[in-house]
């Protein structure tokens, strides 16, 4: 008898002792910024893969990086289990959103979190070396004096704004970073600029100058995900401001 496929849940590859860690989360949106910034917090820190998300609602694709085949969406945690990571590099539908984000959030809420934090670009306007913010009101007054502006209106969709609005009823706080990105191509410089504004507001001390530097290299290594997001755009993750 074959088992059913899972509607959502994180399937665990590797044990490791979580202490109610600060969660960063990259999905397919504006300039790929989620992705970047969350493979290159992932490289930095020296993250190892903790989990996977299985269900019926993920496309049926794989994702291969220097020959490399693996999981398109996965979970990571640092050694001292203080920090996760959350990627996927597959546009998601609207089908199913709900399943994924509620696995997503049960399995924060067991490992103890009481933060999660999703870096996302603004699609359609120039990078501005700037990082802005959406969060409850006391958290944005906090992130306002270490240079990180609030977003005044506008709208998340996808699997991000879904993430957000269920951190509203459960006891776990909802985050997003936004820079401005190039709509059709991966941003590195967007990417860099999330990253620094985490480094100011968590001291964190994770280097950019790869991301400056190679914006070649994420360029095509990103190239055809960030096509596959301009063909989907309407049905995945973005800010509408």
């Amino acid at each position: 008898m074959t088992k059913e496929f899972p509607e959502a849940e994180v399937f665990e590859t590797k044990k490791i002792e979580l202490k109610s860690p600060v969660i960063f989360a990259g999905f397919v949106g504006a300039g790929l910024v989620g992705p970047v910034a969350i493979n290159h917090i992932i490289e930095k820190l020296k993250m190892e893969e903790i989990g996977v998300m299985r269900s019926k609602y993920l496309p049926p694709s794989t994702v291969f990086m220097r020959g490399r085949l693996r999981h398109p969406f996965r979970f990571y945690s640092n050694k001292e289990g203080t920090v996760c990571a959350i990627i996927c590099e597959i546009t998601l539908r609207m089908e199913g959103l709900y399943s994924l984000v509620s696995s997503i959030l049960d399995w924060a809420a067991e490992k103890g979190s009481k933060e999660i934090v999703i870096l996302d670009g603004v699609a359609g306007v120039e990078h501005d070396d700037k990082a802005y913010c959406a969060a409850e009101e006391d958290l944005v007054r906090t992130m306002a004096d270490k240079d990180i502006s609030m977003i005044p209106q506008g709208f998340i969709t996808g699997i991000p704004g879904g993430i957000l609005n269920e951190c509203l009823v459960r006891e776990i706080q909802g985050i997003t970073l936004l820079a401005k990105a190039n709509k059709i191509a991966p941003d590195s410089e967007a990417a860099a600029t999330l990253i620094e504004a985490l480094n100011r507001f968590y001291d964190m001390n994770i280097d950019t100058k790869d991301l400056q530097e190679e914006k070649d290299r994420i360029h095509s290594e990103f190239s055809e995900l960030s096509q596959k997001y301009v063909e989907h755009r309407e049905e995945t993750s973005g800010m509408y401001m």
